[in-house]
């Protein structure tokens, strides 16, 4: 055969991935809140993007709008009709921002008025019994609450604030470094000789502002040991006697239950030793902690579940999701106006690039409902009956039911929590492993043997259950599981063994 040039023509089929397909695939795992910040940074790079109910053109009757997001109570049994809009896979699979119809709609017409539980007149839970005060999404009869929004005030500026109203000079310099490495739990956590050593200063004098650092509220911060900050609370509390400073002396035999050994060392009876034990239990080992270094921020949820009477409601949380038009009135002036090549490209990038953001944001939207819709049918039991009838389930499974892609439902899955009347639950924890019914029968989540182990130790009484012996009542029960799974599954939800749980239960008796 002929080595030469020659022009051949073939097609060939490649996945390209736009920076709109990139940016619909990001929005899938970002929660409401996040989603709020990334519309943010949106609004301020493209004029043509606004916030709230803005000028922009209202769709036409047959026009792709946010009905589905609204219509949270649709039908478990209903499948993937001919009218129903596309899903985020067909999306992106389709990804022509040009010819997405826009869907820069007036949510204050009266046909989207109720899109959230809000916005319904009907009380705060818009008639489905969903408590917007305890979900954290709505206000008081007063008004809303600001009670807790001031910053608290955080542990050092608490000790710097003590150590200015009694020291000065170089020991107040001390005093600032010491408290500098003070950790959360109020325990000085450096080297008395390495700090005297940076500071250029007697170690005597580190010493003696310990000391003084020693004497501030709380009582027991800046200790280094457990031993000597529960001896700082005994000595304020003049209870810092011989027997009291062996017993703190010897905190380890005391964990390990060795009674009869302690009151040899101590020299004391079981009626005092039962006294100072309890007198122990009333000290803070971590005094720290009372005061708020870092505020922590509670979990808004993304869906609301409730029970109605015609099935399960299902709704995003319309107070967290910002609403974001086009505006199509200043588009066109811009258009109208003169302008050269390139200001009239980049303005049609910019109505691009707007209309598709608002169809993905639509398009989210939907395919969460519909993700949240088959995961409701498929833990049904959960919501009806509790934790303890959670079945097993995995992303395939839901992703084949829904005809989506696994990844999708990954990504729709994460950082993302829903509130029902059991409390609230990120969408991840409905996807548990399998495990193995002992007679044969349909398998159990692996959340729902926890649930029967935590109750079984918590009946216990005072007849300790071993591994051993949960594994038999737990098989009892139809769980057919391992000795070394139930001791995993224990220490999971920080339950020590029968030996630690035998010896605190002792300790308990003899101090009451």
């Amino acid at each position: 055969m002929a080595l030469g040039p020659r022009l051949d023509l073939r097609q060939s089929q490649s996945l390209v991935m736009t920076p709109q397909l990139q940016q619909a695939i990001k929005l899938l795992a970002l929660s409401n809140l996040e989603i709020e910040a990334f519309i943010t940074e949106e609004l301020e790079k493209n004029p043509l993007l606004e916030a709230g109910a803005g000028e922009g053109e209202r769709p036409e009757s047959g026009s792709d709008g946010p009905e589905g997001a609204a219509d949270f109570a649709e039908d478990f049994e209903g499948g993937d009709g001919p009218d129903e809009p596309a899903t985020a896979d067909r999306l992106m699979e389709t990804g022509d921002a040009g010819a997405d119809a826009p869907l820069d709609v007036d949510y204050d017409a009266e046909v989207f008025q109720h899109d959230s539980i809000a916005d319904a007149p009907r009380g705060l839970d818009g008639g489905l019994g969903l408590d917007l005060a305890a979900s954290g999404g709505g206000y008081s009869e007063d008004g809303p609450d600001f009670s807790g929004m001031a910053g608290e005030l955080s542990l050092h500026d608490h000790l710097l604030a003590q150590a200015g109203s009694c020291l000065s000079g170089g020991d107040l310099a001390i005093a600032a470094m010491i408290v500098d490495l003070i950790d959360e739990a109020g325990y000085f956590t450096a080297s008395l000789l390495e700090l005297s050593q940076r500071l250029g200063v007697p170690l005597f004098q580190v010493e003696r502002v310990l000391g003084v650092v020693h004497s501030f509220d709380p009582t027991g911060v800046g200790a280094r040991t457990l031993a000597e900050c529960i001896a700082l609370q005994a000595r304020e509390a003049d209870r810092y006697d011989p027997a009291m400073a062996r017993l703190i002396d010897n905190l380890d035999l005391l964990a390990r239950g060795a009674l009869p050994q302690l009151r040899r060392i101590c020299g004391v009876d079981e009626e005092d030793m039962a006294d100072m034990i309890r007198e122990l239990r009333g000290y803070d080992p971590k005094p720290g902690l009372r005061f708020g270094g870092t505020r922590i921020e509670a979990v808004t949820p993304d869906l609301f579940i409730a029970r109605t009477r015609a099935g399960w409601a299902i709704e995003l949380n319309a107070a967290t999701l910002p609403r974001v038009l086009v505006n199509r009135n200043y588009y066109v002036e811009l258009a109208s106006g003169p302008q050269d090549k390139a200001g009239k490209a980049w303005l049609a990038d910019c109505l691009a690039s707007a209309n598709w953001l608002v169809k993905a944001l639509d398009q989210r939207q939907r395919t969460i409902l519909k993700v949240a819709t088959e995961l409701v049918k498929q833990q049904e039991a959960f919501f009806t009956r509790g934790v303890e009838h959670l079945r097993p389930l995995t992303l395939k499974a839901v992703a084949d039911a829904i005809g989506m892609h696994e990844s999708t439902v990954s990504r729709v899955t994460s950082n993302k929590y829903l509130s029902c009347e059991r409390g609230l639950f990120e969408l991840k924890y409905f996807f548990t492993s399998a495990i193995q019914a002992a007679d044969g029968g349909d398998a159990v989540s692996a959340e729902a043997v926890k649930s029967h182990i935590a109750k079984l130790i918590a009946g216990e009484g005072d007849d300790i259950l071993s591994d051993d012996k949960l594994v038999e009542l737990l098989k009892a029960r139809g769980f057919d599981i391992a000795r070394r799974t139930v001791a995993k599954y224990r220490e999971a939800l920080g339950l020590g063994s029968s030996v630690q749980r035998r010896r605190q239960r002792a300790l308990s008796q003899h101090a009451a």
